[in-house]
């Protein structure tokens, strides 16, 4: 007697049951940047100031170079090239960090790497609040958990760093990581030295390894400003990230590297960096790693193009910022990127009672969806919501062509250029009006 298979009942469960739950939404600086694009593709008008992009052209140099090297199409070791980790490490040691090049990583960003250290390194994560919104969502990514620590300029109060690992550990969440950013994005500010020292005596006391993003240390303002990084007084236990992404606006080149602690900590992590790494980005871009070798290098047009964009970045963040002091805000004063981190509490009165707002994300929405203007909530950066600050970056209003940011890179008044003039007065028409 023949068989007959029975046929299987029909599969009915709903397509949204297949997916466990939604943890991870698109990160906020970069759902800001696409919302802007939207509306300026609908023809709506626009004053964007969510997204951190440098907002400069690539450097014929560099881009010559990268067309150079567009033969370059084997995977390469997960390290990075030796010219490029070579390049990076005299880039370290003309900072006063005298660097192998061994202890050199590269990646696809300096945030993949951030993620590969936060893997590798295991254990919770102590952050800054307020810190960039990805360090935080890496951490929770990595199946960590974020400890955030009220600060400054991106460097944890070292008292309460001190006595957030403790209560940490004594509850069983291992603390391992401290993350500081130097200089800080949201705030565009700069530790001093005192709270860098500080932090590093709190590091030592806990045996805590310290991540320095420094992706901003070229875009300081004023060259009187004094910068330490925690690599000099801990060279032992201090991790330093950087990229091409600000200093030179290669952001979607995908460039970052990393200087490893010295010493034994240092050759762990590059093994356990480097294991991760092959297995999500298997190695950077080439052509990328050929043509960053030479902006690591630094050759003197390149240097004098930091300069300039030094300079175009204070002239413009400060000039926003007076429109924000004017119309009643504070605001600290702007020392590096382009970065404001404006508060908007001293009129928050006149806010919940002409417009209901208590809240950042209320505000942020209302100047997005009223007045075309993109900020993002200091929430999204570990804030509490009724604070009312707001992160705002300036950088994209440099104009939207290339012809118009090279003009305003080359001006030693770009705010009386036309199109940054129309947008300092339509900020200002926001603001008087908002508030």
């Amino acid at each position: 007697m023949a068989l007959t298979a029975t046929p299987l009942p029909p599969v009915r469960t709903p397509a949204r049951d297949l997916l466990g739950p939604a943890q991870f939404p698109v990160s906020a600086t970069l759902a800001a940047n696409e919302l802007m694009d939207a509306r300026r593709q609908r023809g709506e008008p626009v004053l964007p100031m969510g997204f951190g992009e440098a907002g400069l052209p690539a450097h014929p140099l560099l881009r010559g170079a990268l067309a150079r090297a567009a033969g370059y199409t084997s995977y390469g070791p997960v390290a990075g090239h030796v010219a490029l980790r070579e390049a990076a490490a005299w880039y370290w040691a003309r900072r006063d960090l005298p660097t192998d090049p061994d202890a050199v990583i590269c990646g696809p960003g300096s945030k993949a790497l951030l993620y590969g250290l936060i893997a590798a390194i295991g254990g919770d994560v102590a952050v800054t609040r307020p810190s960039w919104v990805s360090y935080a969502a890496q951490a929770t990514l990595a199946g960590r958990e974020a400890h955030f620590v009220p600060g400054s300029s991106g460097v944890p109060d070292a008292g309460l760093l001190a006595r957030t690992v403790a209560a940490a550990r004594a509850a069983g969440r291992q603390v391992r990581i401290v993350i500081v950013t130097l200089p800080d994005n949201p705030t565009g500010t700069l530790a001093t030295p005192a709270a860098v020292r500080d932090l590093c005596a709190v590091a030592q006391r806990y045996d805590l390894i310290i991540i320095s993003d420094e992706i901003y240390r070229d875009l300081i303002h004023d060259d009187d400003d004094p910068f330490l990084s925690p690599a000099s007084l801990c060279p032992e236990r201090t991790v330093v990230t950087t990229g091409l992404s600000k200093n030179l606006a290669l952001g979607g080149w995908r460039l970052g590297v990393a200087r490893l602690p010295d010493g034994w900590l240092g050759r762990e992590l590059r093994g356990r960096v480097l294991g991760i790494g092959s297995e999500i980005w298997s190695a950077p871009a080439g052509p990328v790693q050929q043509a960053a070798a030479l902006a690591f290098s630094e050759p003197p047009p390149l240097t004098e193009r930091m300069a300039l964009s030094r300079r175009l970045h204070a002239n413009v963040a400060r000039a926003v910022a007076a429109r924000f002091t004017a119309a009643g805000v504070s605001v600290p004063a702007p020392q590096a990127a382009f970065y404001l981190y404006p508060d908007f509490t001293p009129v928050s009165d006149r806010l919940l009672s002409r417009h209901g707002i208590n809240t950042d994300d209320q505000l942020a929405a209302m100047l997005l969806r009223t007045y075309g203007v993109g900020v993002l909530p200091g929430s999204v950066f570990g804030e509490q919501s009724w604070r009312l600050r707001l992160r705002v970056a300036t950088a994209l209003l440099y104009g939207d062509t290339g012809a118009e940011r090279t003009t305003a890179l080359n001006s030693a008044d770009p705010c009386l250029l036309p199109w940054i003039a129309a947008s300092l007065d339509r900020l200002e028409e926001v603001l008087a009006d908002l508030s």
